[in-house]
């Protein structure tokens, strides 16, 4: 079955799901936290924390697309199971570890988490591409 074939990236697509939930939520309630007035501009300063998670949740609006397109790819293309579910948990945590990086102010360990999500997607596209 092919639900069963692909789980590991099914569970995948649920927890970017669930990241990107988590992600509004803390931008929304440090947004009232910040009484920022919603539709104004988010003034740009690293040192506020409404700042960050606005930023964290907008890198994972940036990239998610991506990661449907190219988990899509490969499960319609019959790539590796095993292989395209690991990618995809690889830029899973990637993006998890940004956000809680993100939102603690620490840029260097981010920007290694934004560099692990993209080599999750980099593995999920060759993945793909190997497969046809």
């Amino acid at each position: 079955m092919f639900t069963e074939t692909y789980q590991l990236t099914i569970l995948a697509f649920g927890l970017t799901g669930l990241l990107l939930l988590i992600q509004m939520l803390v931008a929304d309630f440090a947004g009232m936290g910040a009484k920022h007035t919603p539709g104004h501009p988010v003034p740009a300063d690293h040192g506020s924390f409404f700042f960050r998670a606005v930023r964290a949740q907008a890198n994972t609006n940036e990239s998610i697309a991506v990661f449907i397109l190219l988990a899509l790819f490969g499960m319609l293309g019959g790539a590796a199971p095993a292989a395209l579910g690991w990618s995809a948990m690889v830029y899973v945590a990637g993006r998890a570890g940004h956000m809680v990086f993100y939102y603690a102010g620490i840029g260097l360990a981010r920007s290694i988490c934004f560099g692990i999500a993209l080599l999750g997607l980099a593995a999920m596209a060759v993945i793909g591409f190997m497969a046809l």
